[in-house]
């Protein structure tokens, strides 16, 4: 049986993903970007987030995410997490998924923060966050693991069309705070010695959710 476009998909980026992703040639801002296919840009994404430290998961539905959101909770010993956004406790209170959903204790408690996203940057394999949403400034940089749920259709090129992006999901504004975040935090300041979670999360969880619409036959 031959496969639909979405399996192949699939295929093709946990094939990506079983060998080191190639190491991404200097920039040459003097010529043109043209952008991949559209098919390619699943597999161009988990290639870059994963060699700049990310983990990812491809979800091939939202029962697909619920467990594997359940699995990583488990595994991780997550006992708070801290979810804001109406739509995100809309989805976790469907799957009877446990979570904190206000903001008490969030300082002293606060081990992982989910989160939505503006777009994900296939190029550089970045998240793009703002604080329009209800997660707001902190709870992308604040919990020392952040866990974000992002769509296939989110994927853009690069940063120019990300930003693009962003603009068009508020009616050509730009939100008061922009982040893009590309891999955990890291700093390598003091003696040389790399340090994680120095500004912001030790982590950086991407689920991403198939929301191509199923291939007719």
């Amino acid at each position: 049986m031959a496969e639909s476009s979405r399996e192949l998909i699939l295929r093709r980026i946990r094939e990506s993903l079983q060998k080191p992703a190639p190491q991404a040639a200097a920039p040459d801002f003097m010529t043109s970007l043209h952008p991949a296919p559209a098919e390619d840009l699943a597999v161009m994404f988990a290639q870059s987030f994963v060699r700049v430290g990310g983990v990812f998961y491809y979800c091939e539905s939202e029962d697909h995410f619920f467990d594997q959101l359940f699995t990583y909770k488990k595994e991780k010993k997550l006992e708070n997490l801290f979810v804001w956004e109406p739509e995100l406790k809309k989805l976790l209170h469907k799957a009877g998924l446990v979570f904190v959903g206000d903001e008490k204790e969030f300082i002293k408690k606060a081990d992982a923060g989910l989160t939505t996203c503006e777009a994900l940057v296939a190029r550089t394999g970045s998240v793009l966050v703002s604080g329009a949403s209800a997660s707001g400034r902190r709870l992308s940089i604040y919990p020392d693991q952040h866990l974000v749920l992002a769509r296939t259709s989110q994927i853009v090129h690069d940063i120019g069309e990300g930003l693009q992006a962003v603009k068009d999901n508020h009616e050509g504004k730009l939100p008061s705070m922009i982040s893009l975040t590309t891999g955990p935090s890291r700093t390598a300041d003091i003696e040389k010695t790399l340090v994680l979670g120095a500004h912001g999360p030790r982590s950086i969880v991407l689920f991403l959710l198939d929301d191509a619409p199923a291939a007719t036959t």
